[in-house]
């Protein structure tokens, strides 16, 4: 792709030309800041090692993908073909069959979970969302949303949905649709929770009606490529899924996948012929460019590519645990989890570090980025700040 677009009838193709001074001076500002902040990143699951210049010439293009990526539309400054060949690996990767699978690049995870409820409610107008309390903030707001009927389940202390609190929670409603939104990889603790026990559940209770949303942002990207992952895709009984691009695979922008099936997406579809499409996404305009962005890395990666990522981050997270604990730090993760939990430091540590707090803990998030340098500068600020002492 070179050189400028013709000029066309009387719009000459205008660039907007060098910036003013002070605006000049604004814009370096700001990139001083932002390089200087993104090498102390660690608490937030988004990987920061990237490079993406090779697609700079497609911001000269309004790619929008309005409508249903597999259903053509009358705007045809498009990335369709190439959205739907990251919704297929990303299926692939889900273990949701081509021949069912369905899906689009959403604007992150919790437009993923909007989606997955949405369908649930398309499905079960008079059904009840069970959720845990580690799930992820921003669902309480898509059910406020949807205004869904909704009861928060306890959690273990490891993250994971308190399965006999579930048992007896569904029990006492079991005359309703059961709707359940499964963490694969909770917010703050990386837990997973178990499929096989939550199908077993609505089987022994002998719950027909039902719908399984996993919420897999962080976690739907690593189990894929480890040795003995927990169950997490549509052969473990999910009927939808929100996966995140940012955090794993890393993007200039948030973007993410939200994965079901086609029969289910059939039921909310409907032709608009101003589109020319069909309307079947949350949002009416869609970027064309994260698709593109998604794309490129599958290409740059390879799945051996993302294996050899992943198995890095697990063996730094690896690492950090045991840098916490030969310092005195509690330091603990779950099993196949990327994010390290430990008891929450000094208020100057998580603004040096932007680490992730809740009440009495923090976590350091092991993405591609974090090095281990910067895990041993973190154990030791947090080793001094507790006061802990090396064993």
């Amino acid at each position: 792709m070179s050189g400028q677009p013709r000029a066309s009838g009387g719009h000459a193709s205008q660039g907007m030309g060098e910036p003013r001074p002070a605006t000049r001076a604004r814009l370096d500002a700001l990139h001083d800041a932002l390089e200087e902040v993104t090498q102390r990143q660690a608490g937030y699951p988004a990987n920061l090692a990237y490079d993406y210049s090779a697609l700079t010439p497609f911001l000269r293009y309004s790619l929008n993908n309005i409508g249903d990526p597999f259903h053509e539309s009358n705007y045809q400054v498009n990335t369709r073909a190439i959205e739907r060949e990251v919704v297929a690996t990303f299926a692939d990767l889900m273990h949701l069959p081509a021949a069912e699978a369905w899906g689009y690049v959403t604007s992150g995870g919790t437009e993923g979970n909007m989606y997955g409820l949405y369908l649930a409610r398309k499905l079960h107008p008079d059904g009840i969302v069970y959720f845990s309390q580690d799930t992820h903030y921003s669902v309480l707001k898509n059910l406020s949303v949807l205004n869904m009927r909704n009861i928060m389940i306890k959690s273990q202390e490891n993250g994971e949905l308190d399965y006999d609190d579930l048992y007896e929670t569904v029990r006492i409603h079991r005359d309703t649709p059961v709707i359940v939104m499964a963490n694969i990889g909770t917010t703050m603790k990386g837990a997973i929770d178990d499929l096989t026990r939550v199908r077993g559940i609505l089987e022994d209770l002998a719950i027909t009606n039902h719908y399984i949303h996993a919420d897999a942002a962080l976690s739907g990207l690593i189990l894929p490529f480890v040795e003995d992952p927990q169950p997490y895709g549509f052969d473990a009984g999910i009927d939808s899924v929100s996966l995140s691009g940012h955090k794993v695979i890393g993007a200039p922008l948030p973007c993410g996948v939200v994965l079901t099936k086609n029969d289910y997406v059939n039921r909310v579809a409907r032709s608009v012929e101003y589109l020319g499409t069909l309307d079947t996404t949350v949002p009416g305009s869609r970027s064309g460019f994260t698709p593109l962005i998604l794309w490129y890395a599958l290409e740059h990666y390879g799945l051996d590519g993302l294996r050899t990522l992943v198995g890095g981050m697990l063996d730094t997270a690896a690492y950090a645990v045991e840098r916490f604990k030969e310092k005195g730090v509690p330091a603990w993760r779950n099993r196949n989890s990327v994010t390290v939990v430990f008891p929450r430091p000094a208020e100057a540590i998580v603004q040096a570090w932007q680490l992730a707090p809740l009440g009495d803990i923090a976590h350091v998030i092991t993405m591609p980025h974090v090095t281990r340098a910067m895990v041993d500068d973190i154990v030791d600020a947090c080793a001094g700040s507790s006061g802990a002492t090396e064993t």
